[in-house]
């Protein structure tokens, strides 16, 4: 059903002549879904022209509107924005290629979405991996880009321990361009210092390691594995079979001795053919993180370049990596010195963060999930983060720590921004919105009391 949809929409595309104009997201999920793009129209050499942006806004939509492209594309973007792009854009040709929630509008677009039809598109594909069956529809020799639809799944989070639905049928068509070997699933294995591995561990969260550095690099010792070596820092890609085994030995019984399952430590890693060890575009997971670096930072062309194979945007985008990198940790640093002040309100429940300018707006959802993702939140506190943008707007993320699904975050979220007369978009674990600055009060009123009533409901449920 759903891949009969995508080739009617290719089979509808297909017969396009003029320049196309591409509106793609700034995340990896939608870098990828562009460079995809990118690379299928090239094929055909067809003429377009690229957009990455944050959100789709009434402002941006009248731009392009006016602009002489008779056909858009929407990747990785629009099927929650559809009711502003049915009002703004007029006798062009539409296609919407997403998996996010739809919003319940009827329109003439060629919409592709896999929610349509009972797919997840929380998990089961990604943007990248829509724009990908595109493609193959297209030519079926675009099949040679499954990798970059392999790394934007990564990137939104859909890999859990291998992938399942349609990202599965994608990962069988990149095996020519990603090799999978079963390792430690520990994030920074190419690029990080094996302390530091151990150290920013939280899935697997390795008691008395995660979290600290003294911890860690004592663990090491005491397990006899060299950390350091000639003056050098050494990287888990550098140790040989013997102390991987052993290493990997030691997380397990660790974690089994305090409590915890050793599930999770092993299991697939996805590695770039053709990139070099040590590299970020080596390993699938710091791929997508490179490509997040380069929109967040608002340099997503560098991150399409990286797609495309330039080695100057590889070398540019590695500098935009690692000036990231420093405002995450900013980022998390002032959450950390200011979590029990008055711009963190602490709920039965939840937290909401007003990080205001103290954090980027394109980074507060990033920094959202990696406090979801420690153990600071009690499993299921819902956080909702708040930023401003640099034209005094407000930038809306929620996400829920641990593992706990029980509450759709876009329904939350939409609930909340609608009360001041707004809307969310985004999946059922992590949503967004973006509202004016002057609502800022009554929306965070608003948010604790709607916010404490979820929590009621679900200990009622």
């Amino acid at each position: 059903m759903f891949l009969d949809a995508v080739k009617k929409a290719a089979d509808e595309f297909k017969k396009i002549e003029g320049p196309i104009r591409i509106i793609s997201h700034l995340d990896a999920d939608g870098i990828t879904s562009a460079a995809i793009l990118i690379k299928a129209l090239q094929r055909e050499k067809k003429n377009f022209a690229v957009s990455i942006l944050k959100h789709l806004n009434k402002q941006d939509l009248e731009e392009i509107n006016r602009e002489e492209y008779e056909t858009l594309v929407f990747c990785d973007m629009g099927s929650g924005y559809l009711k502003l792009i049915n009002e703004i854009i007029k006798n062009k040709k539409v296609f919407i290629l997403d998996h996010h929630q739809i919003e319940k509008v009827r329109t003439n677009f060629f919409h592709v979405n896999p929610l349509f039809y009972n797919v997840d598109g929380a998990t089961e594909i990604s943007g990248a991996g829509v724009v990908y069956f595109f493609a193959k529809a297209l030519n079926e020799k675009n099949k040679d880009l499954a990798y970059l639809a392999v790394i934007g799944a990564v990137g939104d989070v859909q890999e859990n321990n291998g992938f399942v639905g349609l990202n599965k049928e994608i990962l069988k068509d990149a095996l020519n361009e990603i090799k999978i070997i079963t390792g430690l699933r520990m994030f920074g294995a190419q690029t990080r210092y094996l302390h530091k591995l151990l150290e920013y561990s939280t899935d697997p969260y390795i008691p008395g390691v995660s979290g600290n550095e003294f911890g860690a690099i004592k663990f090491l010792d005491d397990i006899g594995i060299k950390w350091r070596e000639d003056g050098n820092f050494k990287k888990l890609i550098n140790l040989n079979k013997e102390e991987i085994k052993k290493l990997t030995s030691a997380i397990i019984v660790k974690r089994v001795n305090n409590g915890e399952s050793e599930e999770g430590v092993l299991g697939p890693v996805y590695l770039i053919n053709g990139e070099e060890d040590e590299s970020p575009t080596r390993d699938a997971r710091e791929f997508a993180t490179l490509l997040n670096s380069c929109g967040r930072l608002n340099k997503p062309s560098l991150g399409i370049g990286v797609c495309l194979g330039s080695r100057d945007s590889k070398q540019k985008a590695l500098e935009i990596l690692q000036k990231y990198r420093r405002e995450i940790v900013n980022g998390l640093n002032w959450f950390y010195s200011n979590r029990d002040k008055e711009d963190v309100i602490h709920g039965k429940g939840f937290v909401i963060i007003n990080a205001g300018e103290n954090i980027r707006d394109t980074l507060i959802g990033t920094v959202s999930s990696i406090l979801s993702n420690s153990d600071i939140f009690s499993n299921g506190t819902i956080i909702l983060s708040i930023a401003k943008t640099i034209n005094e707007k407000l930038k809306i993320s929620i996400r829920m720590s641990g593992r706990s699904k029980k509450k759709n975050l876009k329904e939350v979220l939409d609930k909340i921004a609608k009360s001041v007369g707004e809307s969310a978009g985004g999946h059922d674990f992590a949503a967004g919105a973006l509202i004016p600055g002057e609502k800022e009060e009554g929306f965070i009123e608003n948010a604790k009391n709607i916010l404490a009533k979820e929590v009621i409901e679900e200990v009622v449920e």
